[in-house]
């Protein structure tokens, strides 16, 4: 039986720490920047740890 793929969307997105929880992205990062005050664009700049309930089912995606 072959292997499973990984997403690659999922692979794109998420990176896994050296304790195995899952990196993300902030959103709303990408356009419209001339509203937002720098404090909001510095702080979205920043990666953050994934949910806990939603880490399960991203690390399937990762696999």
């Amino acid at each position: 039986m072959p292997k499973m793929k990984t997403k690659s969307g999922a692979k794109k997105r998420f990176k896994l720490t050296g304790t195995g929880k899952v990196k993300r992205k902030h959103a709303f990062h990408n356009h419209i920047l001339t509203k937002k005050h720098k404090k909001r664009k510095r702080n979205l700049q920043k990666t953050t740890l994934v949910h806990s309930h939603d880490e399960k089912a991203i690390l399937l995606l990762l696999k």
